[in-house]
């Protein structure tokens, strides 16, 4: 087998498929990377029997024929070559790389030993790849890193016809974005949870495709197990879902506020930035809101110290002494981030109740328009658990 391809091209696929490749697999040929040619051209494969990741590109291929290689090391060689068309051969159990005037010779791992790749489950619908990776940043950010804990770990898929809502928590704060799609059945209701970390690069690597299709399965649909498979831009991911209970997310979030306050959201993130250099390690940032502002403070009075005060609209209780309330500097950096709005509202029903996070509230004179501008900023909400302050 001899084939011919655009070194970007090549790059860009073993690249991107490399990198889901496992670290430490229960077998060797894991480790590589199945590069199929064929008629329609070069179908490039990982896999570690929980992810599955594919791209074809067009190639001059001599006749059909597959391989394996040790993935990692041909992204290295691959990505270091000059800008210039690379030759792939095969000669026996190696295979050879030529750019210009770079020459690689790399051994071949057992194509016979290597598992078959799952196939995509049944369509569920489309969706914009850049809407859907927004969400995915915004919501995915929520979602916990601690492997003991799996079900947090992942990000909930709630489907209900045209209405998609991804939902992620690790206990301390919760993110929730809601959009429209496209379902191929009107009557579709079903839920899903999905590991967080291959969402989120799945989700990037699709934005250069215009749509994202999203495919799934499950136990209940006679399926061994449950799967969603995401494809886009001659890319396609599989992925098992993750088990267990995921936590009533729903009624964490308050029905109704006693004081909201809005805030520009630029001026606040460089002042809460600023303010936390004095916090030491896991201490909070505090909040003071009242009608004249609001005021940020970190640091102890054995500790350096900090303060800020920025311009606000408060719309709260009215007494002498400021509505105060103190949050993981991090944790509120992060929901200021994915808020995407340059005015970002926080709602509040006590000082030790959560807040939630949301876009500019729309007023009843903004136009139809404009609302739906700001619909990112409508549809997302991220709720944040205050950190008790002692005293």
């Amino acid at each position: 087998m001899e084939l011919r391809v655009e070194r970007d091209a090549l790059a860009d696929a073993v690249g991107w498929t490399a990198r889901s490749l496992p670290a430490r697999p229960p077998m060797q040929v894991l480790l590589g990377l199945l590069l199929e040619a064929g008629a329609d051209g070069l179908e490039v494969s990982g896999f570690d029997y929980e992810v599955s990741s594919r791209v074809r590109l067009d190639v001059l291929a001599d006749e059909p024929g597959r391989v394996l290689v040790p993935g990692r090391l041909l992204s290295d060689i691959v990505r270091s070559l000059p800008a210039q068309p690379v030759v792939l051969r095969v000669e026996g159990t190696r295979v050879v790389l030529t750019c210009g005037p770079a020459r690689f010779t790399l051994p071949t791992l057992p194509v016979e030993d290597y598992p078959a790749l799952p196939a995509m489950p049944e369509t569920a619908g489309t969706l914009g790849a850049d809407v859907f990776a927004a969400a995915v940043a915004q919501v995915a950010l929520a979602a916990g890193r601690d492997d003991t804990l799996p079900v947090l770990t992942g990000v909930r898929f709630e489907i209900e016809g045209e209405t998609l809502t991804l939902a992620a928590t690790d206990r301390y704060r919760l993110a929730v974005r809601t959009l429209p799609w496209r379902p191929g059945a009107l009557d579709i209701s079903t839920t899903a949870l999905v590991p967080a970390r291959t969402l989120a690069e799945t989700a990037r690597a699709l934005t250069s495709a215009p749509e994202v299709t999203l495919a799934l399965s499950s136990r209940s649909s006679g399926a061994s197990e449950g799967m969603i498979g995401f494809e886009g831009g001659g890319r396609r991911t599989t992925s098992r879902l993750l088990e267990g209970e995921f936590p009533k997310y729903r009624s964490l979030l308050p029905s109704e506020s006693s004081a909201v306050a809005e805030v520009a959201t630029s001026p606040f993130v460089d002042a809460v930035k600023r303010v936390a250099l004095v916090a030491a390690r896991n201490a909070p940032v505090r909040l003071g809101f009242s009608a004249d502002g609001v005021v940020l403070e970190a640091g102890g009075a054995d500790d350096a110290q900090a303060s800020e005060q920025l311009d606000c609209v408060w719309e709260g209780p009215s007494s002498s002494e400021p509505f105060s309330i103190a949050f993981n500097p991090q944790y509120l950096l992060d929901g200021l981030g994915a808020v995407d709005s340059d005015t970002t509202t926080l709602s509040f029903t006590g000082p030790t109740r959560p807040a939630v996070l949301t876009g500019k509230r729309a007023d009843a004179a903004d136009s139809s328009a404009g609302a739906a501008a700001d619909s990112s900023g409508a549809d997302y909400r991220y709720l944040l658990m205050p950190v008790r302050l002692s005293g």
